[in-house]
């Protein structure tokens, strides 16, 4: 039987984006592996728990605005 779908079916469409990565890795298959060791020099890291809560006690709050000097400045005009 006659398909309708098959008649307005396009080509698979690809960027030129796409077209330039897929390239890329075709030209340097190592490409990969030298993103995931970059990666994994900097982002790829396991958090010592205990100095992260240290950390996190020894912030101190922030004031509202932080760049006001005066505590009083309706009453310094």
């Amino acid at each position: 039987m006659f398909k309708l779908l098959s008649l307005f079916r396009r080509a698979d469409y690809q960027s030129d984006a796409t077209q330039f990565i897929d390239q890329l890795k075709a030209q340097k298959p190592q490409l990969e592996a030298q993103q995931r060791a970059g990666r994994a020099l900097l982002w790829d890291k396991n958090l010592d728990r205990s100095a992260l809560a240290e950390w996190n006690q020894a912030r101190v709050e922030q004031k509202a605005y932080p760049y006001q000097t005066d505590p009083r400045p309706s009453e310094a005009r």
